[in-house]
């Protein structure tokens, strides 16, 4: 996994991963039931545009895929994003514990 060397990132980074999956655990499934594709597309712009600043941008790409989704209006493609993305924080949040700058 490739990830920013600047040390005021990296310092940044396990707060913004954190963040990120509570976010996800508290607002996502909730946007899929309401089939509110509008804020589904914003929450999946922000994710997109916040991880691309952060240098993670393999997650930031999901979060395009998303956007596409919530366009679409695509819930079942959408939901099955939760835990795709979920996944690749907990991949960068165990990276970040095991390889410390």
């Amino acid at each position: 996994m490739k990830l920013s060397d600047d040390p005021f990132v990296r310092e940044l980074l396990p707060e913004f991963v954190d963040n990120w999956l509570a976010d996800i655990d508290s607002q996502f499934d909730n946007l899929i039931q309401q089939r509110n594709h509008e804020d589904l597309y914003r929450f999946a712009h922000t994710l997109k545009g916040s991880c691309f600043q952060f240098g993670l941008d393999h997650i930031a790409h999901l979060g395009i895929e998303l956007m596409g989704y919530a366009k679409e209006k695509n819930w079942e493609r959408a939901q099955q994003m939760k835990d795709v993305i979920q996944n690749a924080f907990v991949e960068v949040r165990d990276y970040l514990k095991n390889n410390p700058l």
